[in-house]
């Protein structure tokens, strides 16, 4: 039995109750990043295959256990070549370093302006070229989302670079069925909206949402980012997000009151709840492949590299956000969007995605399996929350369940709080006695070391 260790917040068969996911961040701040790394678990399931995620943390004392019980390590990325993951991207390279299996990695891509111009990528170029060279040491090549990347890094002279999209919009193989189920929308369509905060803040996407809101009474607002979800389950503020109050997610915005928004914890429900839909569109790729996903028509309004690129790869509908005009109509969007590329083109897309897979080693299930029939079908047994809806209401048993949560986590942080003062304490003594000692012993010092990372690094994973 081969075992593949996948980096990922959590497995798709994990259900995580709401409090306790949002605690834990179980989508790494954005749950666009569970459709991705759920269909890679879905895709390299087969009946000669284990995988087991990780979660995200990189760490290097992961590097021993890694090689002695796993026989890949597979890590899905999204737009990881940027400025604000170097530190992100660091910490994965010094681990793959250690590693002595095969890394794979799977839909990585360089996030720039619109322009493709990669100038704003070179403080970070020595971080990128330690990634890749650690990786190509372990793999036979990377696998990047769009053209910008690929032409990016063999800018950069690595040559061993395949074009292969994201594996989100291949979870179901071969298949992809997208049409449009009604001739043109109309105010009793049901539309569902996505958007980053920087799209509605910077570059126009909330007077757009504001005036669709007007027009369309079914209009349906889905956020993926953690402060989005805690706004709607705790009306949480304290993020910096938490002033943007053009996002639907934000308690003084009316589709908030009207109970218009919606962020999900897992893919599965966000998926089977798009199936409802007419439309689909903003800026957010993976809340637009999520309704691809489901059958339902969707337009993305690319903001960025790292979108405009994974669109014109899959031919997904799409326009870029810099020409949006404010009084944009989604029906004019459904009009114009044509799905003859995507959908025409995904045998072809999917047998390019599934040569490099086994290039590097890996098979996949609709290959070498069942097609992730088993994988449905205990997804169908399992029983996931649904998607998180604004707190509107203040019954007793909404409040009952919010508080005891947070009863519960007090007394759990108060015993983590006593704990940590006693191997506090007991690290003060070993210290002190390590001091009386003109050539204290070094058992001493590990010891001191060991009492007083434990509380350290409990208190660091879970957050506090």
């Amino acid at each position: 039995m081969q075992r593949i260790l996948l980096r990922s917040g959590k497995s798709p068969y994990d259900v995580v109750p709401l409090e306790e996911a949002l605690q834990r961040d179980v989508f790494a701040t954005n749950s666009g990043n569970l459709i991705f790394s759920d269909a890679t678990h879905k895709i390299l399931e087969t009946p000669g295959t284990e995988v087991v995620s990780n979660g995200i943390h990189a760490e290097i004392s992961m590097a021993g256990r890694i090689n002695e019980e796993y026989d890949a390590f597979v890590v899905p990325l999204a737009n990881a070549f940027r400025p604000s993951f170097e530190s992100g991207l660091r910490r994965l390279t010094r681990l793959i370093s250690r590693l002595r299996i095969p890394v794979v990695v799977v839909g990585v891509g360089a996030q720039t302006g619109l322009d493709y111009n990669p100038a704003r990528l070179k403080p970070i170029e020595p971080a990128v070229r330690e990634f890749v060279s650690a990786v190509l040491e372990r793999s036979a090549s990377i696998g990047v989302r769009g053209e910008f990347t690929e032409k990016y890094l063999k800018d950069m002279g690595f040559r061993d670079v395949e074009l292969i999209g994201c594996p989100s919009l291949f979870m179901y193989g071969k298949e992809l069925d997208v049409r449009k189920r009604v001739p043109e929308l109309t105010a009793g369509s049901r539309i569902a909206v996505n958007g980053s905060h920087s799209a509605v803040r910077n570059q126009g996407l909330g007077r757009v949402i504001t005036r669709t809101h007007e027009r369309y009474p079914h209009l349906r607002y889905i956020g993926q980012n953690l402060s989005d979800a805690r706004q709607l389950h705790w009306r949480d503020l304290s993020h910096p997000n938490g002033r943007i109050t053009a996002m639907p997610t934000h308690p003084d915005h009316p589709m908030y009151r009207e109970d218009k928004v919606r962020v999900y914890v897992d893919p599965v429900t966000w998926i089977d709840d798009l199936r409802a839909f007419d439309f689909s569109f903003g800026s957010r790729i993976h809340g637009n492949i999520a309704a691809l996903l489901a059958g339902t028509p969707a337009t993305v309004l690319c903001g960025d590299s790292r979108t405009l690129e994974l669109c014109r790869y899959f031919g997904i509908p799409h326009r870029t956000i810099d020409k949006v005009p404010e009084d944009l109509d989604p029906a004019r969007l459904y009009e114009e969007a044509d799905f003859t590329s995507l959908v025409s083109g995904h045998h072809e897309r999917f047998e390019r995605f599934t040569g490099f897979l086994g290039r590097n080693g890996l098979e996949n299930t609709f290959d070498h399996g069942d097609g992730g029939a088993a994988f449905e079908e205990r997804m169908r047994e399992l029983e996931f929350p649904a998607g998180i809806r604004p707190w509107n209401e203040a019954d007793l048993a909404s409040l009952t369940t919010r508080f005891g949560w947070l009863q519960s986590r007090i007394s759990e942080l108060s015993s983590d709080n006593a704990e940590l003062k006693r191997e506090l304490a007991r690290a003060a003594r070993a210290n002190k006695a390590a001091k009386a000692s003109a050539q204290p012993p070094a058992s001493v010092y590990r010891r001191a070391r060991r009492a007083v990372g434990r509380p350290i690094r409990r208190a660091l994973q879970s957050g506090r």
